[in-house]
């Protein structure tokens, strides 16, 4: 009865406000007064009840960007009990974890066991093979043995944590590039691991009322207060679709992706070699700057990966942006052939930055010497096996039209050559002159008999999709800054996840650990982020 009696107070004080608004509006012969009491009046009645109630509630965790490391972050700050408020400034949340087709790494988990892979031991030393010379690097301050440590002894918990709590399908287990063992998990459904992972986690926050999320948001400035070595990040300064500055106040988790989308800026400063290579990346300025403003120290930016396998789309041969031919239709047994020989020239399953130089040692696309577009002429090659155990992707690729369906038979001479040679080697059991060890779900016979059967086909070309280098951070997810004398130290009140950061990986990133990075350090930084909240 007292909350009833209040509204109905609250009510009776907006309508005699706007009454009293109404009248002056009509007799006041001032323009300038009348405009600022409709907006007064507007304000008062719009039915954004939580920007009402904001101001008296505390503070809210700050989360820059809707991807998987921002959605994570989320998540673990309202299981801590704080509120958040989550900016983007795309039209739509997900950012390019909703794209991601491959799947999250997990070692020794239940699935595996399923498969028969009783112990996965060899996760950590794989990242570290993966990361190459870079992973003994500095600067100092810099401990890239224990965040790779952090990531892998995490990774099982991170998949349980998403089939348990978000009933996220991650029963299907895929040996991509790199890897000793299969451990890239995704689900046998038709949706794409990113986009499953994404959209369970939105359906999750979106239900909450301690859960606010802006699009089409740019944050413009990070807010700092103190000086000297007592600076720290206090909120944010952003605006929104209308124009409209805003600024909030509270801890910053700062998820907003790399710079593979600025061709013009940080990605042609730090790699001029990579102008006119294609992307997966939509093109937008990187939003590094803002972390660079209050002091941030960076790692690794010359470390962008390209990976092998970007479709090149018949419709528009020469578009600068690509779709992503998931690295799973390798691993499922597909095989890469010269798009002028029809040989195989590359063991599929070496890391992407391997793969990706082979390719590139290749003659270019002959149809595109004219142009200023970097582009090869690769045929990637399914069997039905590897086609079935990719159907998920496979049928989005054919309603795309990046991949066609056509008979053995009507393949060119070479390449049916070259699908015999490697059909011989899987049935066999033989050895592979390239040195492929794993053949996924290949079962097409050599010869003859199978000459009826239909195989997936389409043409790639290496594309630039990821940063391995960005803002240095720690075990607790803090940002770093450098401090004479005493290396790196954090500055408070920031924290960072996903591809904005850098230190893990190295020169070279697996396939599926950019969703398991998200997770992993998403969620520690949204339980520092809430933590720091509850110690003002």
């Amino acid at each position: 009865m007292p909350m009833r009696r209040s509204r109905c107070c609250l009510l009776l004080i907006y309508f005699v406000i706007g009454f009293v608004t109404a009248i002056l509006c009509m007799f006041l012969s001032r323009p300038n007064l009348a405009a600022t009491l409709n907006r007064l009046s507007s304000s008062l009645f719009s039915t954004s009840i939580p920007s009402m109630t904001q101001a008296s509630r505390k503070k809210p965790v700050i989360v820059v960007g809707s991807g998987l490391a921002g959605l994570s972050a989320a998540h673990e700050t309202l299981r801590a009990g704080a509120p958040v408020h989550m900016l983007d400034r795309a039209p739509k949340p997900g950012g390019n974890s909703i794209k991601a087709s491959s799947g999250i790494n997990g070692a020794g988990t239940r699935f595996q066991r399923e498969l028969g892979i009783a112990a996965d031991d060899s996760f950590y030393s794989d990242t570290v093979r993966s990361a190459g010379h870079r992973f003994q690097e500095g600067p100092v301050g810099i401990d890239r043995k224990a965040l790779v440590e952090l990531l892998a002894s995490r990774s099982e918990k991170a998949v349980d944590w998403l089939v348990d709590e978000l009933g996220v399908d991650l029963s299907v287990v895929a040996q991509l590039g790199g890897h000793s063992v299969a451990r890239t998990h995704r689900g046998g459904g038709k949706l794409p691991p990113g986009a499953a992972i994404v959209s369970a986690l939105l359906e999750k926050l979106k239900a909450n009322p301690e859960f606010s999320l802006e699009n089409s948001a740019e944050v413009n400035e990070l807010l700092v207060g103190g000086s000297g070595d007592d600076k720290a990040v206090k909120g944010v300064r952003y605006r929104t679709a209308d124009g409209q500055p805003h600024e909030l106040e509270g801890p910053v988790v700062f998820a907003a992706g790399g710079f593979g989308g600025d061709p013009h800026g940080l990605l042609s400063k730090y790699r001029p070699d990579l102008a006119g290579m294609p992307s997966t990346n939509e093109e937008r300025p990187a939003p590094h700057g803002l972390l660079s403003a209050v002091g941030a120290e960076f790692v690794d930016m010359d470390s962008v990966q390209v990976h092998p396998t970007g479709f090149v789309d018949p419709k528009d041969p020469t578009s600068l942006y690509k779709f992503l031919a998931a690295e799973a239709l390798r691993g499922e047994g597909g095989i890469l052939l010269s798009g002028r020989t029809g040989e195989r020239f590359i063991n599929e399953l070496l890391t992407r930055d391997i793969v990706s130089d082979a390719i590139t040692a290749l003659p270019p696309s002959h149809t595109l010497e004219s142009s200023t577009i970097r582009q090869w002429d690769i045929t990637i090659l399914l069997d039905p096996g590897a086609c079935e155990a990719a159907a998920s992707h496979i049928g989005f690729y054919l309603w795309k039209g990046l991949v066609q369906k056509k008979k053995v038979k009507e393949l060119a001479p070479e390449v049916i050559a070259s699908v015999d040679k490697y059909a011989a080697i899987v049935a066999s059991k033989g050895e592979d002159p390239l040195g492929r060890k794993a053949f996924g779900h290949w079962r097409l016979p050599p010869g003859e008999a199978n000459r009826e059967e239909e195989v997936c086909v389409g043409t790639v070309t290496p594309v630039v999709h990821f940063t391995m280098g960005g803002v240095t951070f720690d075990l607790q997810a803090r940002v770093l800054r450098a401090k004479e004398g005493s290396g790196l130290v954090p500055i408070p009140g920031l924290w960072a996840a996903g591809e904005i950061t850098g230190g893990i990986h190295g020169a070279n990133r697996l396939g599926g650990s950019s969703l398991l990075e998200c997770v992993v350090f998403g969620r520690i930084a949204g339980t520092e982020a809430a933590r720091s909240l509850a110690s003002t």
